[in-house]
């Protein structure tokens, strides 16, 4: 697998998940990370993601990223912070560090159950010895409702390398990043480029993303760079940027109950925060979901999605497109509804709605809706 110079990852089982699934990882460095943060606003935010908030502000480099899987250990009081600082300092301890300062943590899983620490940090010395350039056992370890661990890898001209791995396939909605990501590089970027950098990444691809309209208590996107090839900084964020929207896709597609990956490309716009906005809007109704999972090309409901979004539309202007096949442009148009059907009929759909009052252009990615979905949530934690 292509992992950066500089990086080692591990995953292992601890014993948190009763399905017996790897459900502890690491990503480590042996020399100071640059590194950037971007956490979900939910007001119900988990231990975590405050402790990780305030390392950020202090500015300081990091060594490791500690992840738990299958307890969110979220909304469980004063336990629950300091469990999260004691999980921090087991893993510093275990790789040699200074302290928790050094670790950045993060856990995924069902809110309001107790931390299982003790398993956890029992669990550590092991996890610290399987350390290696290889993020298969990590990619895994991280995982929850997900049917397959999502990866991404990239190259730049200068040499330099990125990794993404990633987790999400419910709870997910945009403000933030709404999932788990750790994207790694070795290109020499300060962490002051950084920092900016990855905040307009994610603004244009992870919260692009939505699933289901819930957006979680512990979710956070994570850049991390080594800094040993040196690159320009314009590169490091296009690719950086190809990376992370490689793996908003590949969470999408991998959507609770999900059949099907759904692209909406809104173009028009009088501005790219409007379009990215309209794309999202469109990309998270319930009922453009549905009719995407029906092979129902209900354009109307593509229409009217755009229209609630609050940004501005011109009716008389307006388009709307369907796998390549125009449907509206300004009143409805005559087309061959059973041929178009069978065309959404496929693992990956392409919705385009052009607003017609600007030159503006925003993607947003999403997952059909289907009864898969709701027999996954129905019994989620029974």
């Amino acid at each position: 697998m292509n992992v950066p110079q500089g990086f080692q990852l591990a995953g292992v089982t601890a014993g948190v998940k009763r399905s017996g699934r790897p459900d502890l990882g690491v990503i480590y460095s042996p020399a100071p990370l640059a590194w950037a943060y971007s956490a979900t606003q939910n007001a119900a935010a988990a231990p975590c993601v405050a402790r990780d908030r305030s390392l950020a502000a202090a500015g300081g480099p990091v060594r490791a990223v500690i992840v738990n899987s299958g307890n969110a250990n979220c909304a469980n009081g004063a336990q629950g912070v300091s469990d999260d600082v004691a999980f921090a300092a087991a893993a510093a301890n275990a790789l040699g560090l200074a302290g928790p300062e050094e670790v950045v943590s993060a856990s995924t899983g069902v809110i309001g159950h107790k931390m299982p620490l003790q398993a956890l940090v029992a669990a550590m010395p092991r996890l610290a010895a399987e350390r290696s350039a290889d993020a298969d056992g990590f990619s895994k370890a991280i995982l929850t409702t997900d049917l397959a661990p999502k990866v991404a890898t990239a190259s730049m001209a200068s040499g330099a390398r990125v990794l993404g791995v990633a987790k999400g396939s419910g709870m997910i909605h945009p403000n933030m990043a709404t999932m788990f990501a750790f994207v790694m590089t070795d290109a020499q970027v300060d962490q002051e480029t950084l920092r900016p950098m990855w905040q307009r990444v994610v603004e244009r691809t992870f919260n692009q993303l939505t699933v289901d309209g819930d957006t979680s208590t512990n979710d956070m996107a994570v850049a991390l760079s080594s800094n040993l090839v040196p690159t320009d900084a314009d590169e490091v964020e296009l690719v950086l940027g190809n990376v992370a929207t490689e793996l908003a896709k590949q969470i999408a597609r991998d959507g609770e109950g999900a059949t099907k990956l759904i692209t909406v490309r809104v173009t028009g716009a009088r501005t790219d925060v409007e379009a990215r906005h309209a794309a999202r809007t469109v990309a998270g109704s319930s009922l453009v979901k549905t009719a995407v999972h029906g092979a129902d090309p209900n354009w109307g409901r593509i229409l009217a999605a755009a229209g609630r979004s609050d940004v501005a539309m011109d009716m008389a202007r307006a388009v709307v497109i369907a796998q390549g096949t125009e449907l509206y442009r300004g009143q409805p148009l005559e087309y061959d509804a059973r041929a178009v059907s069978n065309a959404l009929r496929t693992a990956d759909v392409l919705l385009e709605v052009d607003l017609g009052v600007g030159t503006a252009e925003g993607t947003a990615w999403g997952c059909d809706l289907t009864e898969g979905y709701v027999r996954i949530n129905a019994d989620y934690t029974t």
